[in-house]
């Protein structure tokens, strides 16, 4: 966390466990940001928070304290199969970032913590469960399914946390996210934490049915866009924009950038393009297999992958440190997801740069997203004869599996588990 993103209070102010405070002098963090300085006082006495505040700013430590706090203050119920808090985030990266920092955190304590979401790694997850865990961290799909096949159950949960709330109505997830509140114990006797990147009529009201009387915090950013991001648009035709990103690329060299594009089939192609002009990159989006999913990003996070072309399933709940660079190749048709795209860099308190193509398919979305965050983007011109030869992009090719070398379509292994 840089200095220009903390307080002045210390977590070891707050009357904290030794092993919490150990857990967080480990991963380096000795300050408050403003969000965990405002919730935690409350949280930590067991009231109920709604927070909001921009992403990056800390919510993810400010809800594991007092969830592993309130689970270290009370002895556990004797409910063999129960857990004891549930975690519920919209996105799989998300569940599993929130779970990385609460081992993190949790790791001076005897708090076990499990996963559940789709796409990998089923029986995997059922059997962690089985075996008994104390902190669930889920996406709603996963957490119901194994909740109807009573792999766990929510009779003695104490802590309730719902993560990016906002996102979760974006999503269409609210009717699952319901479903799970109502086989909570009564929200008297729970702990209850919603966090936001804004508290929107929806998010209130969801607050104040299924919480105790929470209160409200709210971390009102000076603007609504990071202070530390550089931001430039260009006005590409169509066919300049491939040039364009290579020239940018080659002037710039970013150690690690995102490219943010609107559909799947356009992310494929730029990716070829990028290898063919000499670019090591890589594509997230919603139809990568999930394990292939956590293999880029780990080789992203590590620095080991210099450019991560993403669909908008990238743009909210990761964590990853040191991003220079954010493209957006294409705008985005929401103004608010802007925010969010541009939100990867500058994380912590660090500087961040984010180019914007304001090409002749989505030049439309501009004005709203300027409207949006009450300012002009700074505009760049482009000299036409300057842009680069561009190499032909890398073509794609077949691999059938190994139990399938002569490409027919027929199957020989075994069935998975439906995707949730």
């Amino acid at each position: 966390m840089s200095e220009t993103h903390l307080t002045d209070t210390t977590f070891s102010s707050l009357g904290l466990a030794k092993p919490l405070i150990d857990g967080l002098n480990d991963a380096g963090f000795t300050k408050c940001t403003p969000i965990q300085e405002q919730t935690l006082p409350v949280s930590l006495t067991g009231k109920d928070v709604a927070g909001q505040a921009q992403t990056g700013t800390g919510k993810t430590i400010a809800f594991l304290l007092a969830t592993y706090h309130s689970l270290l203050s009370h002895k556990a119920a004797d409910n063999k199969t129960g857990v004891r808090a549930l975690i519920l985030a919209p996105t799989r990266e998300l569940a599993i970032q929130i779970a990385n920092d609460a081992n993190i955190i949790g790791k001076h304590t005897n708090v076990r913590v499990g996963l559940a979401y789709g796409g990998t790694d089923y029986e995997k997850q059922r059997t962690t469960i089985e075996n008994g865990v104390d902190i669930l961290i889920g996406t709603p799909g996963r957490t119901i399914d194994f909740f109807k096949q009573k792999v766990f159950n929510l009779r003695t949960a104490e802590v309730l946390v719902l993560d990016e709330a906002d996102r979760m109505f974006d999503l269409g997830f609210i009717n699952d996210i319901r479903y799970l509140l109502r086989r909570l114990p009564e929200p008297e006797k729970r702990l209850n934490l919603l966090f936001s990147a804004t508290l929107s009529f929806k998010v209130t009201e969801l607050a104040y049915e299924h919480m105790n009387d929470p209160e409200m915090v709210r971390i009102e950013p000076e603007q609504v866009t990071a202070k530390q991001v550089v931001e430039s648009v260009y006005y590409p035709a169509d066919n300049e924009k491939i040039p364009l990103l290579i020239q940018i690329l080659n002037e710039e060299k970013p150690e690690r950038a995102i490219i943010f594009i609107n559909t799947k089939h356009n992310a494929d192609k730029v990716n070829r393009f990028l290898e063919g002009n000499g670019f090591d990159s890589a594509v997230l989006s919603g139809d990568v297999p999930q394990k292939k999913r956590q293999t880029i990003l780990k080789s992203f996070q590590d620095g080991k992958l210099a450019l991560l072309i993403a669909t908008d399933v990238a743009a909210r709940g990761l964590h990853i440190p040191a991003v220079s660079h954010v493209f957006n190749f294409d705008l985005p048709q929401d103004a608010e997801d802007y925010v969010h795209r541009i939100g990867r860099t500058a994380r912590s308190g660090a500087s961040g740069i984010a180019i914007s193509f304001a090409c002749e398919t989505f030049a439309y979305s501009l004005p709203d997203i300027e409207a949006y965050i009450s300012h002009k983007i700074p505009f760049k011109s482009i000299d036409g004869a300057a842009l680069p030869e561009v190499k032909p992009a890398t073509k794609k090719v077949y691999k059938p599996s190994p139990n399938n070398r002569h490409g027919k379509s027929k199957s020989h292994h075994k069935p998975r588990p439906p995707r949730r």
